[in-house]
């Protein structure tokens, strides 16, 4: 959650920035990477950037910590789990190395050291390939596949691997296990040896792919495993991780229109975007390959064997500026003749990440048929770039759900539900002016500062967008914005709330470029060491920039969400524990406290009324096979969680993916009958069945909503 005003925070901070922190690039690292034979070693900008991130989670940050021991031994083992939480690649030994290094690292990001973390990331990174390496060995080693063995492909809690002899034992399995999976899986006859060259082929890419690895990757593994130890929700992100941030912030992106993906390590056109350059100049077409690329007039720079966001970054820019490409059509070898496209990139809308509506029809207990509109909102978006240059037309969640909202009024339906399961949040204000479209004026949430002041946030235009029954569907990755929303509607009485207990977000972030806060001394130490990032996008931040949190937020009933989240007033079983997922399960997370309620008036008191919601829910439920589908996921979902090994003996194997196969086919089955479809025969392709539990059992409930709130 992102509020724009706080940048006036800075603005003091940033003129003498340069004055308090200094940057000791000149230190002596503790690691020289050079004797180590290592490749990837922090650049002048990293170690500046480090020390700049580590001044402001000092100074500035909600939670000021002070980088010390503490912080020291949580940062490193972030940095650890970042890499190899699944201990798949590091030894005993490895970790034995690295110890010296876990009480001062912290220390060390603040003095602009990164050696001991480039360090870490390096031996990883050699581990890494040297286990694919070996991987690639045993491929066409001999295997046994009706010896009983059992391989555990995650290994988070046991031990690190104790010598080479165990890890060889290891990477020997998984190699059996995937020769296994094509083998099983396989619907064609093909021979053990077909199965060989697909696995070689797949291992021989990833390790294409890992080496392409480079300086500017570590430098975000090791940041977010700085960041993470103060708080889940600061981040640094590099220029390509911000620009993605804020394309997906207004749901807009600048380009030709196109989402790219590597294949056999050429650049392909997967999909054409509706309305993009790409799809009104109908040049490119899908599998369409790009093997090189000039911008303007400029000369081409050819992309074979690029990794993907390089390429990606040289492909994108600014709107009105000119992009060529040198295209391979698609089915031709790469020695046929290229074809030159020329296109003018421009500002695409993502439809599919917008609020989109749909009209559901549900049956109440009194026989009459409701009709209920359903808005599904994936998260809260507004186009800042555009509204600062007064965009008449700029792209916002408030905009485009009050136009579906006219729209459902005029198909008259008797209620709206406003879905906001998985949304996980976005801008403050968004979620204060969603608020205003369903009541008429009134406090929506409370933000205390890094100073304890208190701010009380209001929809303050008058009038609603709709003023009658509503519903808003929740579950354990609504978070941040949707828990604003949620707990506003809430707290007035607004609406009912169904689903599951949120994310417990209850945190104010502020994105801030790095560009204003480096400061004249680091930026004159920058353009000495004459470093270019080759890899920065088009148009992206120059440094990257910060997410910092700089505040937390109440309900206007003075609760944080912080930890709890938002309860529902009916609620859904959920296979998403608190211990496991949610702001409760992260150690650097901010603790649940409250502050004093703001007046507000309360539109409706609906205790009596969620009562008697919740007591024709639980009688619908107790008869319900659908229910009942639920329940059998949930157990599921839970079993897997729990199981980390499988099988290596074929026939075990294979009859445990039967047994699934036929509880999968007998289960689907149940699910048409009870639908009245046709069933699923041997043979068919698997029919689709995103039958949708929870969206239905709430429909039942608004149809019961309306019904005891009859005049």
């Amino acid at each position: 959650m992102y509020i724009n005003k706080a940048l006036h925070m800075f603005k003091n901070f940033f003129v003498g920035l340069a004055l308090v922190l200094v940057v000791a690039c000149g230190s002596k690292p503790r690691v020289s990477l050079e004797e180590e034979g290592l490749v990837l070693r922090p650049t002048t900008q990293h170690e500046i950037i480090a020390k700049e991130v580590a001044g402001l989670l000092e100074s500035f940050s909600y939670k000021r910590v002070v980088m010390n021991d503490s912080i020291s031994n949580i940062v490193f083992k972030n940095l650890l789990e970042s890499v190899d939480q699944g201990k798949n690649y590091f030894l005993q030994t490895d970790i034995d190395d690295f110890q010296k290094y876990k009480n001062v690292i912290s220390q060390d990001y603040k003095n602009g050291d990164l050696s001991a973390a480039f360090y870490i990331f390096n031996v990883y990174s050699t581990r890494y390939l040297e286990s694919l390496e070996y991987a690639l060995t045993q491929v066409d080693a001999p295997h046994d596949f009706n010896v009983a063995e059992m391989y555990t492909n995650y290994r988070e809690k046991l031990d690190w691997f104790k010598d080479k002899d165990e890890w060889k034992d290891q990477w020997r399995k998984r190699v059996k296990y995937d020769l296994l999976n094509l083998k099983i899986t396989s619907t064609k006859e093909e021979d053990l040896q077909k199965h060989k060259e697909t696995l070689r082929k797949r291992y021989q890419n990833i390790i294409s792919q890992a080496k392409k690895t480079n300086a500017n990757d570590a430098f975000q593994i090791v940041m977010t495993a700085f960041t993470d130890a103060v708080d889940p929700h600061t981040n640094y992100y590099n220029p390509s991780f911000a620009q993605a941030f804020n394309e997906g912030m207004s749901n807009t992106l600048e380009g030709i229109g196109a989402r790219l993906q590597m294949d056999n390590e050429m650049v392909t056109i997967k999909e054409i975007i509706a309305g993009g350059p790409a799809f009104k100049d109908k040049s490119l077409q899908l599998e369409d390959k790009i093997i090189a690329v000039a911008q303007g007039s400029g000369e081409f720079e050819e992309i074979i064997g690029w990794r993907i966001d390089a390429a990606v970054g040289k492909i994108k820019g600014p709107k009105g500026t000119v992009v060529r490409l040198k295209i391979i059509p698609s089915g031709q070898e790469l020695t046929a003749q290229p074809k030159i496209v020329t296109l003018t990139r421009d500002k695409i809308v993502i439809e599919e990440e917008s609020a989109q509506r749909t009209t559901k029809t549900v049956k109440g207990v009194d026989g009459k048929s409701y009709k209920i509109g359903v808005i599904t909102l994936p998260k809260f978006y507004i186009d800042f770039e555009a509204l600062r240059k007064r965009d008449p037309n700029y792209k916002s969640t408030t905009r485009d759900v009050r136009l579906l909202l006219d729209s459902l009024k005029q198909d008259k339906v008797d209620a709206v539900v406003l879905d906001l399961r998985n949304n996980g949040g976005g801008s403050l204000q968004e979620a204060i002016e969603l608020t205003g479209l369903f009541i008429d004026q009134g406090p929506v949430v409370q933000v205390k500062d890094t100073r304890g002041r208190i701010e009380v946030n209001s929809d303050d235009q008058k009038g609603t967008a709709w003023d009658g029954p509503f519903g808003v569907i929740i579950n354990r990755f609504s978070a941040s914005a949707s828990e604003i929303f949620a707990a506003a509607i809430q707290d007035y009485g607004r609406g009912v709330i169904l689903g599951s207990q949120t994310y417990g977000k209850g945190t104010v972030q502020s994105a801030i470029e790095m560009s204003k806060v480096i400061g004249p001394t680091s930026k004159l130490l920058l353009k000495a060491a004459g470093e270019k990032d080759e890899g920065t996008p088009n148009g992206a931040p120059e440094f990257g920039q910060i997410n910092i949190t700089l505040g937390k937020f109440y309900r206007i009933n003075g609760s944080s969400t912080q930890h709890k989240g938002v309860t529902p007033d009916v609620t859904f079983p959920s296979q998403f524990s608190a211990e496991k997922y949610g702001e409760s399960s992260q150690p650097s997370a901010l603790p649940w406290d409250q502050i004093k309620p703001t007046p507000f008036t309360k539109i409706h008191d609906l205790k009596t009324v969620n009562e008697q919601l919740n007591q024709s829910h639980e009688k619908r439920m107790q008869n319900s096979p659908a229910y009942q589908f639920l329940l059998e996921d949930i157990a599921l979902f839970n079993k897997l969680d729990t199981v980390p090994e499988v099988s290596l003996k074929e026939s075990e194997l294979k009859k445990e993916r039967d047994d699934n196969k036929a509880k999968n086919r007998d289960r689907i089955n149940k699910e048409l009958a009870l639908r009245g479809l046709p069933l699923w025969k041997e043979g068919q392709p698997q029919p689709k069945t995103d039958f949708d539990y929870i969206l239905d059992e709430s429909l039942n409930v608004m149809a019961d909503f309306i019904y005891n709130n009859k005049p």
